[in-house]
This record gives C-alpha cells, sequence and structure tokens, in this order.
C-alpha cells in the first residue's frame, strides 16, 4: 500500500468500501453499491462525484468520453463491479490513468 500516488485517500477509501461490503455483502445491483459507497466516502470526508464524464482525447484531439463510477477527490476514479468473478475486461479499466 505504500506504492499508491494518493496513499491517503486511498487508504479512505479502502476503509469505506469494507464498511459498504461488511454492511451488504453481495448480490446486489451496482447503483445500491454506488449510493451506500458515495455516503461513506462522504462520512470519511471525501468529496466524491458519481457518474463523471471524462474526456477522452487522442493527439490532442477529443475522440470520446468515459463516464467513472465515481472520482474522488478529482484523483482517484472508483469503477464499481457487482460480479461474482472478474473477467480480463474488467480488469483492463484498472488501468486508465488521469
Amino acid at each position: 500500500m505504500d506504492n499508491f500516488k494518493h496513499k491517503l485517500i486511498t487508504q479512505k477509501i479502502l476503509k469505506a468500501y469494507y464498511n459498504v461490503y461488511n454492511s451488504l455483502g453481495f448480490g446486489f445491483l451496482e447503483k445500491v453499491y454506488e449510493r451506500e459507497l458515495l455516503v461513506e466516502l462522504q462520512e470519511v470526508g471525501l468529496n466524491s462525484e458519481p457518474q463523471k464524464q471524462i474526456n477522452v482525447y487522442y493527439k490532442n484531439k477529443l475522440v470520446g468520453n468515459y463516464f467513472a463510477d465515481i472520482v474522488v477527490e478529482e484523483k482517484v476514479i472508483i469503477e464499481l463491479k457487482a460480479n461474482e468473478f472478474l473477467s480480463s475486461c474488467h480488469s483492463s479499466q484498472l488501468y486508465i490513468i488521469i
């Protein structure tokens, strides 16, 4: 955990995540987890925006838009998955850098 770029933020995010998971467990739709996680993030003092649109550029040209599930403190993207297993297409979303 020492290698995280935004260590203090990610520690709070993980705390909020575990609070949600311990409360709800698994089996709900992503939207339910998103709403409860937003509540938890606010309670740990983090500014969070749901479904934030992010412009995607290629060679200084706008080529599309990405909608992040949650953006925390304008620095960290949370991509929620409510699946029993993650596939390779899910893990590819983990490599987006702003």
